[in-house]
């Protein structure tokens, strides 16, 4: 099937689709956009978080077929050309980035929270980043960077 779908603000079409693959595979393997991280596919670590209509999902466990005619906005959607969104700055910032695979799933629930949270507590981040598993960095930077972040803007785009 052939699943046509507005991503980061363009029109993609990705052909040739089997209804029930996943949304991170066509958004990796057909549309180029690497920056989801595929780990478990079951939706328990949140390396593959993307915004479908403006609510964060885990990309693994949305049905290609689900996502005709719908808006999706990926951890490379959040930059405006060559300058990064503010969280993206401010886990760069702080460290909060080692090996980077969890990244882009904490950059999107990060953003999310302070797009609707705007000075969070720590308790209020600390739950927001609950559904995203890291096995590098022992948490306290992506904290820090969330802080930064939370600091910097007065919400985010």
């Amino acid at each position: 099937m052939r699943v046509t779908v507005e991503v980061n603000g363009q029109q993609r079409t990705a052909d040739d689709v089997w209804p029930g693959e996943s949304l991170l595979y066509v958004l990796r393997e057909r549309l180029g956009l690497p920056g989801s991280k595929n780990a478990c596919e079951q939706g328990e670590c949140g390396s593959c978080t993307v915004y479908l209509d403006g609510v964060p999902v885990c990309a693994c466990l949305v049905a290609a077929g689900q996502v005709e005619g719908r808006q999706v906005r990926t951890v490379e959607g959040l930059a405006d050309g060559e300058n990064l969104d503010p969280v993206q700055e401010a886990f760069v910032r702080t460290g909060a980035v080692q090996c980077g695979f969890c990244t882009p799933g904490l950059v999107v629930a990060a953003h999310d929270l302070i797009r609707r949270n705007p000075h969070p507590s720590d308790p209020e981040i600390r739950e927001a980043l609950a559904g995203n598993l890291c096995r590098c960095t022992g948490y306290e930077k992506i904290l820090d960077a969330v802080r930064l972040a939370a600091s910097t803007v007065d919400g985010v785009r």
